[in-house]
């Protein structure tokens, strides 16, 4: 994915200058770009939002002597463009993740069940609630049960997403440690 581009300091000042003639008000916007194209990547489960952030901005950057002159509109809109085009990059790049099939095994069955209780055992109360909440509703109820949880927490539904996905992420970490230490 990435170009290996440098952003130097004459390239980002052209960027600045671009966004805004007033250099503060120019660094606020680029903070709130930034700060933008990051939400976009991590909404979108990047592993890694900040890289593809820079990696926008270093496109954006490197394409401006050609865009500057006939560029009109608001130029935020143009970043979050060519961060459509970067995530679809990392999508395709992204290597499939290899699906394994559930053991039959009913040791090893009986051993990740095990672990998985034990792991949510573990979790922080609130993170534990939050988790059996956010998974209790089935089919069509589910995208209402969400969005009156996000409500009630008083975020968005995408921050509910990425908080559910953040506590699924450790919760797997756990159940893999669990099973290791019990194979030993």
């Amino acid at each position: 994915m990435k170009k290996n581009w440098e952003l130097s300091q004459e390239i980002f000042d052209a960027l600045l200058t671009w966004l805004d003639s007033d250099r503060e008000q120019a660094a606020l916007k680029y903070e709130k770009i930034r700060g933008g194209l990051i939400k976009i990547f991590t909404g979108r489960s990047c592993v890694e939002p900040e890289d593809l952030a820079d990696e926008t901005i270093n496109r954006v950057a490197h394409k401006l002597k050609e865009i500057e002159k006939d560029f009109s509109g608001d130029r935020a809109r143009y970043f979050f463009g060519v961060a459509n085009k970067v995530h679809l990059e990392h999508l395709r790049r992204k290597l499939p993740q290899a699906w394994l099939p559930p053991p039959t095994d009913p040791n090893q069955i009986e051993l990740e069940y095990n672990c998985l209780e034990r792991c949510i055992e573990r979790l922080p109360k609130e993170s534990r609630e939050l988790l059996l909440r956010y998974h209790a509703a089935e089919g069509g109820a589910e995208t209402e049960l969400r969005r009156a949880l996000a409500d009630e927490l008083g975020i968005a539904p995408n921050a509910l997403r990425i908080r559910v996905y953040r506590i699924r992420v450790a919760l797997k970490e756990c159940v893999e440690k669990c099973i290791e230490r019990a194979i030993r």
